[in-house]
């Protein structure tokens, strides 16, 4: 029973920082019975004590028959699930209780493997008293995939330094249909966006020492009819060109070390079965060498939801087969029904030990399984999980994300006038946060405990800014009781502008408007939000239309009498503090729509991404044209584009413009333009770049997003933004299901929205049809060069 194998040095090689992550995974796995085998494939949901002494095995509808702590740990652990994100604990003692655990679990097996710890992390550490930061559809809104780096950095500080290893985000599902309720967690509908801020939150999180892991692979989010784990309808096409690119840009570009299969079935086969997608795609192909870890449940549900696996242990070998290597959250399939089922021979070993084996290659990459390693981290004694650095990244975060949609020049607000708060969500602080947050996916089972921060509503900002300040609800976010309507209309009839404030509440499975399982039938607002806008619209007094949603919401033409309209997107815990200053003017503007708002409550499901007959035409009664397309947002100040130019090599910075505008298909171009700050005060311009291909092998969108940036300037300010394109961002899965980039005319379009373009590039891609694959260039790069000022006019 001797696990020591010493070497030279003494060490058994298994602990030998010497070796590989590799050779000393390959050390151990020979010389583990299998039960401890497969004891490192599972998890156990647990629960920190507020003693500091321990945790405790988590009991929920999901999970029956929880065995003792004592035996679910003899033969080692893989996992522990989610100590601080399941009920409110002080960090300080859920990081002692969770040492005390881990003690206790390396004490218990024979080769003292501590368990990894992870924990959701979508909008911050999930753990009472930490930093709750914007959801993800704020992060796309804000094109600043900086940003959201620092942002992850952060979150993932705060975990390695409570004993955490791993984080359950971010989520890279491209939005498919706005009335799906997990919206609000997707960075957006266009990929590009979505894989550039997602690579960029992963960059943050493995910095810090946390491994991420990429959810839902995939397909999740283009369920029918938008409804939660529905079917998902889906060619092959649409899933290489739209769903997958974003994984393959955080993993290459991010360096992710896990991933998470989706909930999803595509065309008829889940994806937790899916052997081609999870070991095919992920592994055999895009070389993927970290772990595939169960979402919640996934596993048991191929046989209870799915109907495609007879019992238990048929469930876990088709899972294995497929390469799901850990089952979370906690043991199940993986467990008595999976030793029973290798002991029947009807599950070979060796697909446990090729899980087993990435296990171990993690856990010595995370030091684990290192001489010394201690249960308790350094850091622990000072662990502050909201400190000022963390709130200066949150506010920073919702202010960039805040989007101006429309404004006739009633905002910034006047100074000394009379301003009525109308809405139900104006004086709500839960309002700020998604349904991953801390405080509304656990704190609201908990009251008693509090929110654990301080979290300022719209209307406890805005007091503090306007002295005139008026409240009154009208109406509740959900119901339909309209009795408060008339006192919200005399308020803003008697006011010199309303902020009109309406939206979501985040929950749960239904105990909210927004969120994993709160799916809408239609995109009109909730309850009789839409009543109270129409009634306050009709006063005649200037409304300003302030949406605090998890999703777009149809703004008809019976909203186009507002003054100005505000998109928030689920702000975090100071997008109450960024609303007010974005409201009276001591922000700028500078958000851009990640996913466009429909006109039409009931014409979709539709995204910027569609082919031409996915938009407007002669042969539907139906026109999907969005209110505000994707990529729109308005400032205080104003831009002028101007000198659009196709530059003659990549290497050559100045070079006069190309005639013809030759493309090769396995070369680069670069384009430029000038932006000028036109308008009286610093401002930031975001500066989008969309890919045309009228005639393809293949329908194409009629324009796809293939390079951005942010660029700030202050008044007078002139700068070139120049763009390296290469040709590979111009492919596309060809008639023979591979991808190619097809030689042909096409256009770079420079585009304030993908509606909006300011300036066309013919350009022609030369060549012959070329086949490219995974290690394809994924990403347009982009330089921003200062010009002098241009004399400025009051």
């Amino acid at each position: 029973m001797s696990s020591q194998l010493p070497v030279d040095n003494g060490v058994a090689p298994w602990r030998d920082p010497q070796l590989s992550p590799t050779e000393r995974a390959e050390a151990l796995l020979p010389l583990m019975s299998l039960e401890e085998k497969v004891a490192q494939l599972v998890g156990v949901w647990v629960g920190a004590e507020t003693s500091g002494e321990g945790v405790a095995p988590h009991q929920s509808d999901m999970i029956d028959n929880v065995a003792p702590w004592s035996s679910l740990i003899q033969h080692g652990l893989g996992q522990l699930t989610r100590p601080f994100g399941t009920a409110p604990v002080d960090p300080v003692l859920g990081a002692r209780s969770l040492a005390a655990s881990q003690a206790q679990i390396v004490a218990a097996s024979r080769f003292g493997i501590p368990a990894q710890v992870h924990e959701e992390c979508l909008t911050g550490f999930a753990a009472w008293r930490a930093t709750v930061y914007p959801t993800p559809l704020s992060w796309g809104a804000s094109f600043d995939p900086e940003l959201v780096e620092a942002m992850a950095d952060r979150i993932g500080r705060s975990m390695r330094a409570a004993g955490v290893h791993q984080g359950l985000a971010p989520v890279l599902d491209v939005t498919r249909d706005y009335r799906w309720g997990r919206t609000e967690e997707t960075i957006g509908e266009d990929p590009y966006l979505v894989g550039t801020t997602g690579a960029a939150y992963v960059r943050g999180l493995e910095r810090a020492g946390v491994v991420a892991t990429l959810k839902h692979f995939a397909g999740y989010s283009a369920s029918r009819g938008g409804r939660n784990l529905a079917p998902v309808s889906m060619g092959r096409r649409e899933l290489a060109d739209v769903i997958l690119p974003p994984f393959e840009m955080a993993l290459r570009h991010g360096g992710a070390r896990s991933v998470m299969n989706s909930y999803a079935e595509i065309d008829g086969l889940p994806v937790a079965a899916d052997e081609w997608l999870l070991t095919g795609l992920l592994r055999d192909e895009w070389g993927f060498t970290g772990t595939v870890v169960a979402d919640y449940f996934s596993v048991r549900f191929l046989q209870t939801l799915h109907g495609v696996a007879d019992g238990a242990g048929d469930a876990a070998r088709v899972a294995l087969r497929a390469g799901i290597d850990v089952e979370l959250p906690t043991v199940d399939t993986f467990g008595a029904p999976l030793l029973e089922a290798v002991r029947r021979g009807e599950v070979d070993e060796a697909l446990i030990d090729c899980a087993l084996r990435r296990v171990l290659i993690q856990k010595v990459e995370l030091g684990l399984l290192d001489e010394g390693w201690q249960a308790l981290p350094d850091e622990v004694a000072a662990l502050r999980l909201d400190d000022e650095i963390s709130q200066g990244v949150a506010v920073r975060l919702a202010r960039e994300s805040v989007v101006l949609l429309r404004n006739t020049g009633v905002l910034p607000l006047p100074v000394g006038g009379r301003v009525a708060l109308v809405g139900p969500v104006a004086d709500d602080p839960m309002a700020m946060l998604g349904c991953y947050s801390f405080p509304n996916h656990v704190g609201v089972h908990h009251s008693e405990f509090g929110l654990g921060l301080d979290i300022p509503s719209l209307r406890d900002e805005l007091a503090r800014r306007v002295p005139l300040l008026s409240y009154v609800a009208g109406c509740g976010i959900t119901g339909d009781d309209t009795s408060g309507i008339p006192a919200a209309v005399a308020a803003a009839a008697e006011a010199d502008v309303c902020v009109l404030a309406v939206g979501d509440r985040a929950g749960m499975f239904g105990r909210g408007t927004s969120g994993e399982g709160c799916d809408a039938a239609d995109l009109r607002l909730p309850g009789v939000q839409a009543d109270l806008v129409r009634a306050v619209l009709a006063t005649g007094t200037p409304v300003v239309l302030v949406l605090m949603t998890g999703r777009p919401y149809a703004l008809g033409p019976e909203f186009d009498a507002a003054a100005a309209v505000v998109q928030a997107f689920f702000l975090g815990q100071l997008g109450g503090q960024a609303l007010a200053e974005v409201l009276t003017g001591a922000v700028n503007p500078s958000g851009r729509l990640p996913v466009s708002v429909p006109r039409d409550a009931g014409g979709m499901p539709s995204t910027y991404l569609s082919p031409p007959l996915g938009h407007r035409n002669k042969v539907s009664s139906i026109d999907p044209t969005p209110a505000y397309p994707f990529g729109h947002g308005l400032s205080y100040t104003t831009f002028e584009w101007s000198d659009a130019i196709v530059l003659r090599a990549a290497d050559d910075t100045h070079g006069e413009p190309a005639e013809p505008a030759a493309w090769p298909v396995d070369g680069e171009v670069r384009v430029r333009i000038t932006v000028a700050n036109t308008g009286d005060r610093a401002g930031t311009e975001v500066v989008q770049l969309y890919l045309h291909d009228p005639v393809a092998q293949t329908t194409r969108p009629v324009v796809r997003l293939v390079g951005y940036t942010r660029l700030p300037l202050e008044p007078g300010d002139v700068a070139h933004v120049t763009f390296d394109v290469p040709a590979d961002v111009a492919s596309f899965t060809g008639l023979s299901g591979q991808r190619i980039v097809e030689p042909g005319e096409v256009e770079l379009r420079f585009g304030r929205s993908c509606g909006d373009a300011a300036a066309t590039l013919s350009l022609r891609l030369t060549g012959v049809e070329r086949q490219v694959g995974h290690q394809r260039e994924l990403l347009t790069s982009v330089r921003i060069e200062p010009l002098v000022a241009v004399p400025h006019s009051a």
